[in-house]
């Protein structure tokens, strides 16, 4: 198991200096889904929810995220990202919509919180946009499937049950 690195030797949270790592191309994608009411899935869908374009919200809300995780969890760097994208996809059989965010940056520290980020919020937009509808959705399945970049090198998540 690796060792916790945002602890000094004392045991104090501490944010871990990357001074000395080299800058690499990274990458990460994390992915989401909220399960709604059939009444909510055919408004986001339809392009009717009383809240205007649920998505564009959303994607705007999650990539305005990914660029703020700085300011959000402490101990995370304030990242220069050069791509945030916040992709969907409506699933009709289960009334779910799935939320994808790709974060990159070339720096010295990974982007796996941004993309986590990225995708809460974004699901978390949709929630506050249509719980007028359904306040039972449930926001679920929030997890890193692949990162790419850094020391730790490339990730791809196994295990997929659930997903």
């Amino acid at each position: 198991m690796a060792e916790f690195t945002h602890f000094d030797g004392n045991g104090n949270a501490i944010m871990v200096d990357v001074t000395d790592k080299g800058e690499t191309e990274r990458t990460a994608v994390a992915r989401g889904e909220i399960r709604v009411s059939r009444e909510v899935f055919d408004a986001v869908k339809g392009g009717t929810a009383k809240k205007g374009d649920v998505l564009g919200c959303a994607r705007i809300a999650g990539i305005m995220a990914a660029k703020r995780t700085f300011e959000l969890i402490p101990m995370c760097h304030p990242l220069l990202l050069t791509k945030v994208t916040i992709d969907f996809a409506l699933r009709e059989e289960t009334s779910s919509i799935e939320a994808f965010c790709t974060a990159k940056l070339c720096g010295r520290t990974g982007v796996e919180m941004e993309a986590l980020t990225g995708v809460s919020v974004a699901l978390l937009t949709v929630y506050d946009m249509c719980k007028a509808m359904d306040r039972s959705m449930e926001i679920t399945n929030v997890c890193l499937l692949e990162k790419s970049g850094g020391k730790s090198g490339h990730f791809v998540r196994k295990e997929q049950k659930n997903l």
